[in-house]
Parts: structure tokens; sequence; C-alpha cells
């Protein structure tokens, strides 16, 4: 699996998070990064990072994870705790593989700020579609 080409095709093509400012940053084999930059467009009434933002960006780092085996997975289920309030510069959310099967998968993630401070957790169960890489 090349994971520089996974890694641009997901960035260019989910242009959700790109308007978003999400990127990832890293995939290796089950893992990936992912780092929201905190701009004034993510931030809630209450100028903390919007709990949809945090989401989607443990939801993005999943899917670099999840499809870094070769083939496409999407989610199926996606739970996720808050920990504090997003705040700083950066929110960098880590995926990790619980299990990857042949046709499910689970993968814990966690957020934290540029601090180092741990924001969230997510567990996100996912879906192999099929055989096919995303790219």
């Amino acid at each position: 699996m090349d994971y520089e080409k996974l890694k641009d095709f997901l960035n260019e093509n989910d242009t959700y998070c790109r308007h978003s400012g999400i990127q990832l940053t890293r995939i290796s084999e089950g893992f990936a990064e992912a780092v929201l930059t905190i701009a004034p467009e993510v931030l809630n009434g209450r100028k903390v990072v919007q709990g949809g933002a945090i989401t989607t960006l443990a939801d993005f780092a999943f899917a670099g994870a999840a499809n870094s085996w070769g083939h496409s997975a999407v989610s199926l289920n996606l739970n996720v705790n808050f920990i504090r309030p997003g705040t700083g510069k950066f929110l960098t959310a880590t995926a990790e593989k619980v299990h990857h099967g042949r046709n499910t998968c689970i993968y814990s993630v966690r957020v934290v700020n540029d601090e180092g401070k741990l924001i969230a957790t997510a567990n996100i169960n996912g879906f192999i579609i099929d055989d096919n890489p995303v790219c």
C-alpha cells in the first residue's frame, strides 16, 4: 500500500475536511494521524472547538487508518467522549487498530491539543466495503 498516495488522495478528495481545516499528516498500516488547525470557523458560541469538528477530526483519522490495508472501509458506528474543551492552535487525532477483520474493524482514537492534553476519545466501528483500495 502506498500510504503517501492514500494520504494525498483522502486530503484532496474529502472536501468537507479540507474546508474545515483538517488534514491527514501520517498513515501507516492500521494507524493514522490527522490535524485540525483551530480557526474562528470551527469554534462554537463558547469560543472552543465545536464538538462536531472534533468528531469529524476523529472520523478522518479513522478513515486513514482503516483504509491503510488496501481495501475500502467506512464508519459504521462512532462513539465519542469529550474530556475537555478544544483550545489551542491545533488538535491532533491518532487512530489505532483494535481489530481489523474481513468485514468489520474497530479503531481507537485519541484527540489531544497542542499541549498534549487529552480533549476527546472515540471508538469507531467500520465496515469493509470491498477489496478495492480507495485510490
